[in-house]
């Protein structure tokens, strides 16, 4: 039971709660029951309990996957839909990744949420093998959520010409005849304006839509503004134009920049957005002018149909945030990642900030936020009572979500000119780490200021909203005990974010489109993209507008994989499917 609030908590698996922070902590060496014989604990008057906290209750620092019905604080995300706890277990066996090896892509079938505890025995695991699971979750007659499936990165090479056509075409046909609705590609600026500004080499994107348009899929396009290499699943290297290298070399500060003077060629920093940097453009114009021109190159395109949507690139991985945690600089999961203000555009913008704010001393970066790998009880400026929350902290995270806001609202007015009648969407990244944690100290170096008692995420639903954009989101397909199992120490909370984002854009109204941030290929994972798809007894009947799998691959190809695929596809169409009972 919740004493701060008098409500019913249903526990997953067997824990005690610290008394000070709620952290769910396994119990010593017990049976435990499965998640689906969930015993939930009534809020009776002769309850024996603590006194309730006089301090008061943070969002974000009970796991959602510990503590699923438990509800948001007053005053906090009112009107939020949160899931109860699922119907079922997502397999006959559940396949669960284990500590150590999930990182590694191994995986081992058991029936515990948990396994690879210190708590796990034999006779814990030939009792819950004995306990009876819930039928899955029925999706048969539910709401159609289109599903599309993410090309290889280099579908198109760096000449812009089409590798394997063919084999292309028969990957194609397969995916065409499961019920896949069309497949998301990256047009990219550093493969189109690769050598000389404002000529375009459009000739690859050309034959490969051609050959989507003749097997009648849809397609997403993404305009990928930002360079290709060094995340997990990357296996191609695609840089920034060379003719944007070569300014870069003697104006670094064209890039984004860390406290230590270290630069990050992913993308260009959102201080230059207007200033005239690039051979006498600003970034907005050179942005601008490589969307007009694909507008024209392929009007054909819209004008059938086949283009049905336009993802806007608005920062690293074409998503809105801060190349906050760059793999290139050492950082590891799960780090807290570095803010990135540092070069002279973005510290002349903050010098004007607190100068306007009468608080001159303010213009600068935090000295005691860390380094990519540090933890945020390590640091002065993120741990629990932190500077964060000082007069300065708040000035500070103030001015580095809003140059975020402000980018994302820049380059979508533009693009709503050159894309006038499309439909335009935009990338957030799914920061889970930390979320658990007072400061949320990852999303806070990512431009996210989504501390435990301030929603970062509906001011840039509210700017989406102004542009009638969508919203694309990922990691619905990871689970919080998962996350608490493999890294217990990073705090992470991926279902828990999930819903505070999607219920901030649902909030304003506008469509919530999802992928995944991982690969994954097993009905477990599948099955919570439907539970996140679509969200059961939602009052509202709310449901994702669409769904993006990453991505295209022999693996995905393979016979097994592709039937298990298939049915996902199914039930995200809302068709019948046999039942795992």
């Amino acid at each position: 039971m919740d004493l701060r609030f008098g409500k019913t908590v249903t526990f997953p698996c067997q824990l005690r709660l610290d008394s000070h922070l709620c952290l769910p902590i396994p119990l010593p060496k017990v049976g435990r029951p499965a998640a689906a014989a969930a015993v939930a604990i009534p809020a009776t008057p002769t309850a024996t309990a603590a006194p309730p906290s006089p301090t008061p209750p943070f969002r974000g620092i009970a796991p959602a996957g510990a503590l699923r019905t438990l509800d948001h604080p007053s005053g906090r995300l009112k009107g939020v839909f949160t899931p109860p706890i699922s119907a079922y277990d997502g397999h006959c066996r559940s396949v669960v990744p284990v500590a150590g090896a999930s990182r590694a892509g191994e995986k081992v079938a058991d029936s515990s949420p948990l396994i690879g505890s210190s708590t796990d025995s034999g006779n814990d695991k030939q009792l819950m093998d004995l306990i009876p699971r819930m039928p899955e979750r029925d999706f048969a007659g539910s709401p159609y959520v289109p599903v599309y499936v993410m090309l290889p990165l280099g579908v198109v090479n760096t000449y812009c010409e089409l590798v394997d056509p063919d084999g292309l075409m028969e990957q194609l046909k397969k995916l065409k005849s499961i019920g896949v609705d069309g497949v998301m590609v990256d047009c990219w600026w550093g493969i189109v304006e690769a050598h000389i500004p404002q000529q375009y080499n459009w000739k690859g994107y050309m034959h490969l839509f051609q050959i989507v348009r003749d097997t009648k899929l849809k397609l997403q396009v993404v305009m990928s503004f930002h360079e290709c290499g060094g995340k997990v699943g990357d296996d191609m290297c695609i840089p920034l134009p060379q003719w944007v290298a070569e300014i870069g070399r003697s104006n670094p500060n064209i890039y984004f920049t860390d406290s230590e003077g270290r630069c990050n060629p992913e993308c260009l920093s959102w201080g230059v957005d207007k200033e005239r940097v690039l051979l006498g453009r600003t970034a907005l114009e050179v942005y601008f002018d490589f969307m007009r021109s694909f507008r024209v190159e392929f009007d054909e395109f819209f004008e059938d149909g086949t283009i049905c949507e336009i993802e806007i690139g608005l920062g690293p991985y074409g998503e809105l945030r801060y190349p906050s945690y760059p793999v290139r600089h050492g950082w590891r999961y799960p780090g807290i990642g570095e803010f990135q203000c540092y070069d002279s555009f973005l510290q002349k913008s903050l010098k004007k900030a607190a100068d306007a704010r009468g608080h001159s001393v303010w213009a600068r970066g935090p000295h005691n936020a860390g380094s990519y790998n540090s933890q945020p009880h390590e640091t002065g400026f993120l741990c629990d009572g932190g500077e964060y929350n000082s007069q300065y902290g708040r000035f500070f995270l103030g001015w580095y979500s809003q140059v975020l806001v402000e980018h994302g609202d820049s380059v979508l007015f533009l693009a709503k000119l050159a894309f006038d009648g499309s439909s335009i969407a935009v990338k957030i990244s799914g920061i889970h780490w930390w979320y658990k944690t007072a400061s949320h100290a990852a999303e806070l170096t990512a431009g996210f200021y989504n501390p435990c008692n301030r929603d970062g995420y509906a001011p840039i639903a509210s700017m989406l909203k102004k542009h009638g954009a969508a919203l694309n989101f990922t990691c619905t397909e990871l689970h919080t005990l998962d996350h608490y199992e493999d890294f217990p120490e990073a705090m992470a909370d991926p279902e828990g974010l999930v819903w505070q984002v999607l219920n901030a854009a649902w909030d304003v109204g506008i469509p919530v489109a999802s992928e995944n941030a991982l690969p994954c290929y097993d009905r477990d994972s599948y099955n919570k993209i439907l539970e996140s798809a679509k969200p059961l007894n939602d009052p509202d009947g709310r449901h994702l507008s669409s769904f993006t799998f990453l991505r295209l691959s022999p693996v995905l190809m393979q016979n097994h994989n592709l039937l298990e695929f298939e049915r996902f596809v199914k039930q995200m169409h809302g068709e019948s499917v046999p039942m795992c009972r």
